[in-house]
């Protein structure tokens, strides 16, 4: 890992950190100052809802500018976002500030993995730059939430007190400068033009070439795949008959595994090829997914879950590193906007899906419908070739 890639992982860290950090805040104050569940839901929505509309302007703007006029807009829209939160802590405010983080940490994540993908030299080294770039989620989905927690409990004169909540905004609002200090003597690559007699391109002709479609559907599936078992292993592990600290620590596992297997990747980039790495993964969530509902143990619904983090955690490196490889260097930004635009929307829409279905079928039975379906797309991750 070089120097300046180290310097974009912790500021994506430290920016994705701001969003992770105002997701369980926010929610938070608004359950003490008296909104409904619903009301909560709706603000914990708008967190993915910009980024839904904004990643395709986001990738064409990265295309045009770059990286470092992006992370100004998202590092203002992040710090400005909670440090509104901060001063006006109110429902209102707070779903602003959702909308603001969250539309920062979608044209960053852009803007980052535009960058990284294009100053990689060869296969080998897009797949390494990628899995150590994918652990800054997992980074900042700690990050985030334990530091304002933290300050949420001890910062005010009682735990959960109004100035706790203050406190932990400021510190939100502080991060996203932290990122724009890693990013700021970054070096820009150089802008690669159509040309000038091309024809005007629009983001959906993207969607024209196969093998881009092949990959946004193979990335959707794991993707959906990854938003079934979030949603659904509480409801098993209440079926089990488990407690709410043993389904945490199953979920828990699962992200462990998830981080550890992109630790893993790039030591052996060299020896993997993106189409046998998501075929094994879509084999092994299949599995999974048709083993989850006959364990009846925590142990044995624990193992799965390891098994089920590993195989989805290996995806996202894999799937960026093709991105790159099946298209135009100056629609690099574009690809990963419709990309983004593609996970958000399926995962704002696929977990009101997942509840009429497993309403219909039990739990179970959407574990296997699920897993059938993962099953059913391994013959497209086949047909995948850069």
């Amino acid at each position: 890992m070089t120097p300046e890639l180290l310097r974009l992982i912790v500021a994506q860290v430290c920016l994705h950190a701001a969003m992770t950090g105002m997701r369980l805040a926010a929610p938070l104050l608004a359950l003490q100052q008296g909104y409904s569940a619903a009301a909560v839901g709706v603000l914990l929505s708008l967190f993915a809802l910009t980024q839904v509309f904004l990643a395709l302007p986001a990738g064409r703007f990265a295309d045009r500018h770059g990286l470092r006029l992006p992370l100004v807009i998202a590092v203002s829209a992040a710090s400005g976002g909670s440090a509104l939160a901060a001063v006006f802590p109110v429902f209102p405010v707070l779903c602003l500030a959702a909308l603001l983080t969250g539309g920062a940490t979608g044209v960053a994540v852009i803007a980052l993995q535009r960058h990284v993908g294009r100053a990689a030299a060869g296969t080998t080294q897009l797949r390494k730059v990628f899995s150590w770039l994918a652990i800054s989620p997992a980074a900042a989905n700690f990050v985030g939430p334990f530091a304002a927690g933290l300050l949420i409990d001890h910062a005010g004169p009682a735990a959960g007190d109004l100035t706790g909540y203050r406190v932990a905004f400021m510190l939100l609002a502080f991060l996203p400068l932290v990122c724009w200090l890693m990013v700021r003597r970054t070096r820009e690559l150089p802008m690669q033009k159509p040309a000038v007699d091309a024809p005007k391109q629009r983001a959906w002709d993207l969607l024209r070439e196969p093998m881009f479609r092949r990959l946004l559907f193979v990335n959707w599936l794991q993707s959906s795949a990854w938003d079934v078992h979030t949603f659904v292993l509480p409801l098993l592990g209440h079926e089990r008959g488990l407690s709410a600290s043993v389904i945490g620590s199953i979920l828990g596992a699962f992200a462990v595994a998830a981080a550890a297997i992109r630790l893993l990747l790039p030591l052996v980039a060299s020896r993997l090829s993106e189409r046998n790495v998501i075929t094994i993964s879509n084999i092994l969530t299949a599995l999974m997914f048709a083993a989850y509902p006959l364990m009846n143990s925590a142990l044995g619904m624990a193992l799965c879950s390891i098994v089920l983090g590993l195989a989805l955690g290996a995806v996202q490196p894999m799937v960026m590193s093709m991105l790159h490889q099946i298209t135009p260097h100056e629609r690099h930004g574009e690809a990963l906007g419709l990309r983004l635009m593609t996970i958000n929307a399926s995962s704002v829409l696929m977990p009101m899906l997942f509840g009429a279905a497993g309403a219909l079928t039990g739990v179970a039975g959407l574990f296997w419908i699920v897993g059938g379906v993962v099953a059913a797309g391994t013959g497209a991750v086949r047909g995948l070739k850069a």
